[in-house]
Order: structure tokens, then sequence, then C-alpha cells
């Protein structure tokens, strides 16, 4: 795929997660893939991302760059949301989080085959609990 190609796929990709419309996951998810290393079906990974939207409904991602490699990109993004239920073993306080998150991904045939992703989860916690300590 060309990078304006990528680029596009992207954030069609992007948009619908912020929709939380994972019916249409399949559009950019392989059936089979890799999570940040490890084999993964798209259900897998959907689990995941339902589990996350359940507990903080108002989660977003918010690209702040996106860079091309062949059929690789890598994305730097902020993650927002306040979550509503206990998520991460922390019961939700009203506290709210903004983190930067890395992510890398390999596309093949028009979906995603391989996604990592890595954020600062010291930095997430430290911010829902400062509301309780």
């Amino acid at each position: 795929m060309p990078d304006h190609d990528l680029r596009e796929f992207y954030l069609r990709y992007l948009a619908e997660l912020n929709a939380h419309r994972f019916d249409r996951m399949d559009e950019f998810i392989d059936d089979r893939t890799t999570l940040n290393g490890e084999p993964a079906t798209r259900d897998d990974l959907l689990a995941v991302q339902r589990a996350d939207v359940d507990a903080v409904p108002d989660l977003h991602w918010e690209l702040k760059e996106l860079l091309f490699d062949g059929d690789r990109l890598a994305a730097r993004l902020v993650n927002t949301g306040t979550p509503v239920r206990e998520w991460l073993g922390v019961a939700p306080t009203g506290a709210s989080f903004e983190i930067v998150e890395f992510a890398v991904y390999q596309v093949r045939d028009g979906r995603f085959v391989h996604m990592t992703a890595l954020h600062d989860a010291g930095e997430l916690l430290r911010q829902l609990t400062s509301a309780t300590t």
C-alpha cells in the first residue's frame, strides 16, 4: 500500500475505533494477528477493546504523528478517558487520564497482521489514583 493509502486506511480505522464501532473492525484487522508479539485472533483483540470501552465509555485516541516504512506504520497518539467501572484494578474515582501511546502496525493484504502498543502504565495509574491519595 502506498503511504497515502496507509494514511487514509489508518485514519478510517481510528475513526471507527473512536466511534467504538467494533463490528466494523473486520475491515481493518486480519482474522489472525499478533498483539504485542503474542498470537491473537481479531475476536481476542476486539474483546480487549470492548472491555476497555465498557470500563471507559469515553475512551478516545487522538493521532499526533503517523510514520510509514513500507508495509509498517507507527503512530503516536494521546489516549484520554474517564473510567466508570473498575479498570486495570482501580475502582472509578471520577479521575480522568491523558497518556501517550506509541503503536506499531504491519499491514498485509489491506489489514493489520501485527499490532503492538506501548503506553506508560505507571502514569496512567498515577492519574487514576491521584484523587484517592
